[in-house]
């Protein structure tokens, strides 16, 4: 039964009462520099912030073992995040509605030059609708929205009357290892819901992700024998050549994937990182590349990280010199695979009619060729994943942004849709929500 137009509007007003505090939350998430490795601060705070609400807390470790024994599970390396995640728990008087996961990740990718920014990366500064840093967008307007959503229930004497989970994970952005781990630990529900920044609108479909690195050796003389030499950086170069070849040919099987058919090219090969050589005058003997790449939903990613390998050396047995010093190729963090929503579910449609009531246009979809954590619910639990959030601009670029308005209405539609999936009733006790 939909919400009842009253309430309905108090909710939203709610919401809008809230905001400035949410804001500045928001600025205080985005105040950590939470790169890779080094969220534990952030994630405290957010433990705090949960812990002061009344939730029931859980905070624990990735199982590396219980990971790597997953078939979701990306590889562990040196640089995995050794952060814990945080779970809230919500626990109702009477469970008569239906249970929910609320995830957000609150790890962020580097900042590249700071001179290169106009606005400090961790500032969260505002400027008109925007608020600016990097992770405001990706995803710490979300993550703040989680919990404000469900204060905003709280403000007016309510609460979910079904379990519920506030989820705050790492290594969103390097192996989904994170939301592989609350799978792990037992957290199940009847939905989930995660406001990555997708405009206002839901992922219908979402491409699974594969990093891999390229080794090359080389032979090193002096420049002036550079003849004799083998340069292990130009061999990179001609490796790439065959990697964008076989980008060609997967995108070419577009045709095959009805919703990535219209996509003019769905599957991006993205050379992130190149390092070799140890001295401007000798022929370098060492190359090392940084890849990743997308693979359409359905394709398994044991078998796409094979057909790279397997391209990989085919070329090379035709090359004068890798021939005699083949690559190695080592899979070394996005080891997962894509997923559909398929329509129609309950949890589409409730939020469907939470996002028209809160913006007042119909909920349309998307397809991203990016990686969500939204696979882990959508392949190991198969529940109905929900991915929407805000408006943004510039993410993993300078000056990040999220807009502040979409923020706003994005909140209003996540507090309707868990009163209505989630049912409600009065607060167990008095809860200080400002």
């Amino acid at each position: 039964m939909a919400l009842a137009p009253d309430l309905r509007r108090a909710i939203i007003d709610s919401v809008a009462h809230g905001f400035a505090e949410q804001l500045s939350f928001t600025q205080k998430l985005v105040s950590f520099p939470s790169v890779r490795g080094a969220e534990h601060t952030v994630q405290d705070f957010t433990f705090r912030e949960l812990q002061r609400r009344g939730y029931a807390m859980d905070r624990f470790p990735m199982d590396r073992a219980a990971i790597e024994h997953h078939p979701g599970g990306s590889p562990w390396s040196e640089e995995h995040s050794r952060a814990p995640i945080v779970v809230g728990i919500h626990h109702p008087r009477t469970e008569t509605g239906r249970s929910l996961i609320l995830q957000s990740h609150l790890d962020v990718v580097p900042t590249g030059p700071e001179a290169m920014w106009q606005h400090s990366p961790y500032g969260g500064e505002i400027v008109g609708d925007w608020m600016f840093g990097r992770g405001s967008a990706d995803m710490k307007a979300g993550a703040a929205a989680n919990i404000f959503a469900l204060d905003a229930l709280r403000r007016i004497g309510l609460q979910p009357a079904a379990t519920l989970y506030v989820q705050s994970v790492v290594e969103e952005e390097s192996t989904g290892n994170g939301a592989l781990m609350t799978h792990l630990r037992g957290y199940k529900a009847d939905a989930v819901l995660i406001p990555e920044p997708e405009d206002e609108k839901l992922v219908r479909a979402n491409a699974g992700v594969i990093w891999f690195q390229v080794e090359l050796r080389g032979l090193p003389v002096h420049v002036r024998e550079m003849g004799a030499g083998a340069n292990a950086i130009d061999a990179a170069y001609r490796v790439i050549g065959e990697l964008r070849k076989l980008e060609q040919a997967w995108n070419d099987r577009k045709v095959d994937h009805e919703h990535f058919q219209n996509d003019p090219h769905p599957i991006n090969l993205n050379i992130g990182k190149i390092e070799g050589g140890d001295w401007a005058s000798s022929v370098p003997c060492w190359c090392r590349i940084d890849c990743r790449i997308a693979i359409y939903p359905g394709v398994d990613a044991a078998a796409a990280a094979r057909e790279i390998s397997t391209r990989v050396a085919d070329f090379a047995r035709h090359d004068p010199f890798l021939s005699n010093m083949p690559p190695q190729v080592t899979v070394n963090g996005f080891h997962t695979e894509g997923y559909v929503l398929a329509p129609g579910s309950a949890a589409e449609r409730v939020l469907g009619e939470a996002h028209e009531a809160a913006t007042g246009t119909p909920l349309e979809t998307l397809v991203t060729p990016a990686y969500l954590d939204t696979r882990v619910y959508a392949l190991y639990d198969r529940i109905p994943a929900l991915c929407y959030g805000p408006v943004s601009r510039n993410i993993h670029g300078f000056d990040e942004c999220v807009s502040i308005s979409s923020v706003k209405r994005i909140t209003a539609a996540m507090a309707l849709f868990i009163a209505e999936w989630c049912g409600t009733e009065p607060l167990a006790e008095a809860v200080a929500v400002d």
